[in-house]
């Protein structure tokens, strides 16, 4: 919401009402004279910024009462505007924002129309924020409020859907200066205000070409780290498309030689992974193993296995090519750390305790080896006890069929 400003000197009858330093100080009196207006705004101020907004409400409205200039009376109002909406009533906040906009000081009549439409727009009612942004439009009080008006009237043809209208005021609104001059403060927060949004709206839509138009016409007003953001994440869907046509010919693009549609997999399961959809992630390493020939599978996996130990295969690779394909990793090792620890306390336990008894300590054992029972890769650990035990004695299968059950 926009916030009232003025001189920090002080002005008044050479007996000023008390400073704000407590709101019982200053009762509320009778209707103040034009020359005291000016200073219950400078005091109403003060008590704002200190957290008074009752006592703050109070005096505004004395100002506002006074027989002062356009100015003094604008101020006092939209100040009591912004006062309103801190306090919670947002009738009582528009109500002084539209006096103030009628109170015929050019300074203040923008601001006040700025502060009503937002809060217009944020209670859903767009038609009537629609119409000030209008009317703000059409003060003609410079570049910034003329941007700002455009972006309003822009957020309003979206909600109700008229792309050609958006479109136009979109276009309005991050309209650079005119001349050689640069933006000033309140045109520059703007402009970089509608292209985060526009650049956030078109990333949506799926429209990462006009999303990156939108965030760089932004960025040469101003640098903004979110507005960055945006644009890394529009250059990210660019290149998620490039990725997609090289991964899948049969969308339109040219069939690769191995190592590059192995290479195309990786980065682009790797960047789905990173935008969150790790469904899709494994959708592409799936396809890239099984989907486009014994070269593209094996230079695939070798990409999907990067970091795994060397040498031969364990019975875990398996387990640990479904974590990275499906962007799972962190989650194996917890359940991996989980499952070791109450292995670990299980057998331990019995030992720090000095136990003896053989049915105890079997028990514990049993336990220990019963704990990834329950776990995706647990008949995986307990098969490759079986194989390890075959290839031992000779090829002989010495445990029983049902094992582990049988424990």
């Amino acid at each position: 919401m926009t916030t009232t400003s003025g001189p920090s000197a002080r002005s008044g009858p050479a007996d000023p009402p008390p400073r704000a330093t407590d709101p019982r100080d200053a009762p509320a009196g009778p209707t103040p004279s034009a020359e005291e207006a000016s200073g219950l705004c400078d005091q109403a101020r003060d008590l704002v910024a200190n957290g008074h907004l009752d006592r703050a409400a109070d005096l505004y409205r004395r100002a506002a009462a006074a027989d002062a200039p356009a100015a003094v009376r604008a101020r006092a109002l939209l100040g009591l505007a912004v006062t309103e909406d801190g306090r919670g009533d947002t009738g009582a906040a528009r109500d002084a924002a539209r006096r103030a906009m009628e109170a015929g000081d050019p300074r203040r009549t923008p601001r006040a129309a700025h502060h009503l439409a937002l809060s217009l727009e944020q209670g859903g009612e767009g038609a009537e924020a629609e119409r000030i942004w209008r009317r703000l439009l059409d003060l003609g009080a410079g570049p910034g409020h003329t941007a700002l008006a455009h972006h309003g009237l822009a957020r309003a043809a979206e909600e109700r859907g008229d792309a050609t209208a958006a479109e136009a005021h979109w276009e309005a609104a991050l309209s650079p200066p005119v001349g050689s001059a640069p933006a000033d403060r309140l045109h520059a927060e703007t402009l970089v205000e509608a292209a985060r949004d526009l650049t956030g709206r078109l990333l949506r839509r799926g429209s990462p070409g006009a999303a990156l138009s939108a965030a760089d016409r932004g960025l040469s007003v101003a640098d903004d780290p979110e507005l960055r953001l945006l644009r890394a994440a529009a250059h990210l869907e660019h290149a998620m498309a490039d990725l997609g046509a090289v991964v899948d010919p049969d969308a339109g693009g040219v069939e690769a030689e191995p190592v590059t549609a192995g290479a195309a997999v990786e980065l682009l399961a790797g960047l789905l992974a990173l935008r969150g959809d790790t469904d899709g992630s494994a959708r592409v390493w799936r396809a890239g193993l099984e989907g486009h020939g014994e070269e593209t599978a094996e230079e695939a996996r070798a990409r999907l296995r990067r970091g795994f130990a060397t040498g031969e295969d364990s019975w875990w690779d398996a387990y640990l090519e479904e974590a990275v394909a499906t962007a799972s990793a962190p989650a194996l090792a917890a359940e991996l750390f989980a499952a070791l620890t109450r292995m670990h306390a299980l057998v331990s336990l019995p030992a720090l305790e000095g136990e003896s008894r053989p049915a105890v300590l079997r028990e514990a054992l049993v336990q220990a080896v019963r704990t990834p029972d329950e776990l995706v890769w647990g008949p995986g650990l307990h098969a490759d006890l079986r194989r390890r035990l075959a290839e031992a004695t000779g090829g002989d299968d010495v445990l029983a069929e049902d094992w582990p059950d049988r424990l």
